[in-house]
């Protein structure tokens, strides 16, 4: 019996999150399914990141345990022939028997991506988040950089929230023009349900004027999900970089 690593890049426009749900396709349910194929034996994938439906990423990470002879690093190219085009292994490796990617320390980095001009891309349609609204992306950057550092991110979680603890740490965040978009960036060692696209749905209102950058040490005081803005849209989010365990996978 071996742990095999997977790193799993999707699409999730057409999925119902990461998590196996009762009534929708999820990449779980896909990675969980072929690999039982390919393998001959039931297998039950454990992820690294549980993302909401539609939200992308390049780098989930997800470990399974697995009796076959097929070389760990063979497996990602075994899986492709089988997975449906908007998923892909984009590396497998062997890792200790006890490797758990929830329970090591890690480095998650997300980006949310924002068109901001006179009339939505068409080609941008599924991966970013269209408003015509002037934004202000210096003033959005002020704002950011009060969440910096460990803090109770209450006004940035779902209320559905399970979490026994709403401290996070936020080792950066950043807003950055190109053109017509609008990136927000943001690392941390972990985040709550929902939290980075409440993030980016209160410095939109800072973009847009509604409030000061100053105001942003006041929403995260309030510790009150009323006080910041709203959750933004998923198909704008992409989990762009995994750091574990000294390792950097992007």
């Amino acid at each position: 019996m071996k742990r095999v690593l997977l790193v799993t890049a999707y699409d999730g426009t057409r999925y119902h999150g990461w998590q196996i749900q009762p009534n929708g396709d999820t990449i779980e349910a896909q990675l969980n399914h072929h690999l039982t194929e390919l393998l001959s034996e039931p297998v039950a994938v454990i992820g690294a990141s549980r993302t909401d439906a539609g939200v992308h990423a390049l780098c989930n990470l997800a470990v399974f345990d697995t009796s076959s002879r097929i070389p760990a690093e063979k497996i990602s190219y075994a899986l492709n022939q089988r997975l449906p085009e908007d998923i892909r292994i984009r590396r497998s490796m062997e890792v200790a028997p006890d490797f758990h990617p929830r329970r090591v320390e890690s480095e998650k980095t997300y980006e949310y991506v924002i068109f901001n001009d006179r009339f939505p891309m068409p080609t941008r349609r599924l991966y970013s988040y269209f408003t015509y609204y002037a934004l202000d992306e210096s003033q959005m950057q002020r704002g950011a950089e009060f969440l910096i550092g460990v803090h109770d991110f209450k006004s940035f979680c779902s209320v559905k929230s399970e979490a026994e603890s709403t401290v996070r740490e936020i080792t950066d965040l950043t807003v950055e023009r190109n053109g017509s978009e609008i990136t927000i960036r943001v690392s941390g060692k972990g985040f709550l349900y929902n939290m980075v696209r409440i993030i980016a749905g209160t410095l939109l209102e800072i973009g847009q004027g509604f409030y000061p950058p100053e105001k942003m040490r006041d929403i995260l005081l309030a510790c009150d999900r009323g006080a910041a803005g709203p959750t933004a849209p998923a198909h704008g989010l992409t989990l762009v970089r995994y750091r574990i365990c000294g390792l950097e996978i992007m």
